[in-house]
């Protein structure tokens, strides 16, 4: 299972990359290999303001359907449109061309909660 040492992550199984006041966020390796082959990625909207926890978009899967919740609290400022046409860029290159939206924070000490890749790496095994 691939975790980058540079990201940080939820219990819910998101990555999340910080560029300054803006975060960009996907789904693990090992949430897509949970979730099986990605067919369909509800896109959310762009400028849709975002509270902590909250399910801002769907995954499905030829196993499940799958919410996405929200890292942290934010504004939605990009979305990668590209999942529209292939949703299976989350199972190919979940933490590159994978992404789902970025985020322009509005509470950056949120990200203090969020686990290192030695924390995730423990969730997963454990």
């Amino acid at each position: 299972m691939n975790v980058p040492s540079e990201l940080r992550y939820s219990t819910d199984h998101e990555w999340i990359r910080q560029d300054g006041n803006t975060v960009t966020i996907g789904v693990t390796d090992f949430a897509q290999d949970s979730l099986g082959d990605v067919v369909f990625v509800d896109v959310p909207e762009s400028g849709a303001t975002l509270a902590l926890g909250e399910s801002f978009t769907e995954v499905e899967s030829t196993k499940s359907v799958s919410d996405i919740y929200a890292p942290v609290s934010g504004t939605i400022s990009e979305v990668n449109d590209a999942l529209d046409d292939k949703p299976e860029l989350l199972n190919s290159d979940p933490y590159g061309e994978g992404w789902i939206c970025r985020i322009e924070m509005s509470k950056p000490a949120e990200l203090d909660a969020l686990m290192d890749a030695a924390g995730y790496t423990a969730l997963t095994e454990g």
